[in-house]
């Protein structure tokens, strides 16, 4: 609730928040009018956005150079060891083996130079026009399981071909999130649009259900973020 507020006084204050995730966007929306504010989208499909008033908000977008492969993690990881908080940077994308992070101009000078590192391997970060990407839309690979359930617990034991009594040790190492929100009751029903991660797995998303088969089990879709 401090960061919903914080986000509100920085709206309040300055006329736009920093980079929201869909959950935190919609816990500040419901505490403003909607008349009063727009929404800051970097690209169509982005994840993190910026509510606002009045002028756009200046937001730069940043390609991570490296000479080894990078995983979404890996970026994300060194992000947070260098103290950024999240509301400081947007999505970070990987694209056909290019890497790219948005980035709040407040933390310009700070980035550029202190994230030299991924993985213990060099990096070079270079500011490149925001209208690189800004049709970009996002790939999944798309998805289709067998499942008795649409619990998650179900759902995330069939992705990852494990028992379900595993599922319950993940989720006692705080492995699974739901919405950006630790996952702490494995016998949620997911619904349409619903978002999970698992820990060293990927990020997807809920389409729904397809259909049932004739043994009175759910052909699910899902996406998989790529």
């Amino acid at each position: 609730m401090y960061f919903i507020q914080k986000s509100l006084t920085k709206f309040h204050n300055t006329h736009s928040t920093g980079f929201l995730d869909p959950k935190e966007l919609k816990e500040v929306q419901s505490q403003l009018k909607k008349k009063d504010y727009l929404i800051y989208y970097p690209y169509p499909d982005s994840e993190k956005n910026i509510l606002y008033s009045g002028e756009i908000p200046e937001v730069l977008l940043y390609e991570i150079k490296s000479k080894i492969p990078l995983r979404h993690q890996d970026i994300l990881g060194t992000l947070y060891s260098l103290n950024i908080a999240s509301e400081y940077f947007g999505d970070v994308l990987l694209i056909e083996n290019h890497y790219y992070v948005y980035i709040h101009p407040f933390i310009r000078n700070y980035f550029e130079a202190n994230f030299l590192k991924v993985r213990n391997s060099s990096v070079e970060v270079e500011e490149i026009p925001l209208s690189t990407l800004e049709n970009y839309e996002r790939s999944y690979e798309s998805l289709e399981l067998i499942v008795s359930s649409n619990r998650i617990d179900t759902i995330v034991s069939s992705i990852c071909h494990t028992s379900r009594s595993m599922i319950q040790e993940m989720l006692s190492k705080k492995e699974i999130f739901l919405n950006y929100e630790i996952l702490k009751d494995g016998s949620v029903k997911l619904r349409e649009g619903d978002t999970f991660s698992i820990k060293r797995i990927g990020k997807f998303k809920y389409v729904g259900i397809l259909k049932n088969t004739k043994s009175n089990h759910l052909i699910v879709e899902i996406k998989q973020y790529k």
